[in-house]
């Protein structure tokens, strides 16, 4: 039970506030992440992560039993769950998925704001353990231990400093790399692609265009992009 305690003690431990520098600097970082086509096409599976567990969670919360979360090989994936075909419930499972990676990116900040770096990462390797529970084939295991193992790692042996810097660049990551994640889908979606998407399907259970949840999708991550960003350099609210 001793490492119990221990694991507490450091998920809850408080750290000064971030350094303005440190901010900038893995904001910096996250941008040429996401801006890069290589290193993007390799987050972006820790954002379809998100995305799908978005899904996940608002559907176990609406009522629907999960089947699994599959992850394909050109780093889409889909969360299946049973439940009514039409309704609120999975209009709002739908709703989810695009704006999750930047409302967890904009809680990530927030508790770095707060002063718990450490409490950001433990809640990610929470976060990845429930998906380990609903995910299906060996793509999907991979990418979550290739984002559980380093992040326990760096959570269990690193300095402040250092929990401070991956728990920004994690955030950054995530609110910068959402935005990225909805042009593709609206790209997409002039180019005659992606008619199965979250936005397609809700324009079919609503009658509301697609191009207006793209919209959506888009103003809320595009809004948590600037609110985590000002918590994250400390700008005042």
């Amino acid at each position: 039970m001793s490492w119990l305690v221990e694991a507490w003690a450091r998920a809850t431990a408080l750290a000064p506030p971030l350094p303005l520098l440190t901010a900038a600097a893995t904001g910096l970082v996250a941008l040429a992440v996401v801006a890069w086509h290589p290193s993007w096409r390799a987050w972006r599976t820790a954002l379809v992560l998100a995305h799908e567990g978005g899904h996940g969670l608002v559907a176990a919360l609406a009522g629907r039993r999960l089947r699994g979360i599959r992850l394909h090989p050109d780093a889409s994936a889909v969360t299946v769950s049973v439940g009514p075909a039409r309704g609120p419930g999975v209009v709002a499972v739908l709703l989810a998925g695009y704006p999750a990676p930047a409302l967890v990116g904009l809680g990530a900040a927030a508790l770095l704001a707060a002063g718990r770096p450490a409490a950001v990462l433990w809640a990610v390797l929470l976060a990845l353990a429930l998906l380990a529970v609903q995910v299906r084939g060996w793509r999907a295991v991979g990418a979550l231990a290739a984002t559980a193992l380093p992040t326990a790692a760096v959570t269990w042996w690193a300095p402040a400093p250092v929990l401070q810097s991956v728990a920004a660049l994690l955030a950054w990551g995530l609110l910068l790399g959402a935005p990225r994640g909805v042009a593709e889908l609206a790209r997409s979606r002039r180019g005659g692609r992606g008619r199965g998407s979250d936005a397609d399907q809700l324009a079919r259970l609503t009658g509301v265009p697609g191009a207006v949840w793209v919209g959506v999708f888009a103003l809320v991550v595009a809004a948590a992009a600037v609110w985590g960003g000002s918590l994250l350099l400390g700008v005042p609210g």
